[in-house]
């Protein structure tokens, strides 16, 4: 089994969805992936819960594989969104003056990918 940390910094969808699409993919084939949003990825955050989102259900699905590590304290409060991730009940990742630290993933055997 092999780790992968998915560092998500582009808030478009259609790179979004190949993250989920990638993530799920690594848990379907017995890896342990984790989706780290941070930068304007976190403006996603309040949009992908909408039923008529385009990624709504790979979102759900990512959510339900437990597979979305968490979000960026520091981004989401300056973007906006601190609340959204809140009320999802996302873990907010700031060991790194707010932000979560890839050291941290590298230290622990992930390998990571940034998009």
């Amino acid at each position: 089994m092999k780790k992968f940390a998915l560092f998500v910094f582009n808030g478009d969808p259609m790179c979004f969805i190949h993250v989920l699409l990638n993530g799920l993919d690594m848990k379907e084939k017995g890896h342990a992936p984790k989706i780290i949003l941070e930068g304007a990825s976190v403006k996603l955050i309040p949009e992908l819960v909408k039923p008529d989102h385009p990624l709504n259900k790979l979102w759900a699905k990512a959510l339900a594989q437990d597979i979305v590590e968490g979000v960026c304290k520091a981004c989401s409060a300056k973007l906006g969104t601190l609340e959204d991730a809140k009320s999802q009940g996302l873990t907010l990742l700031d060991d790194m003056a707010g932000h979560p630290a890839m050291a941290g993933y590298e230290a622990d055997g992930f390998q990571i990918i940034t998009f």
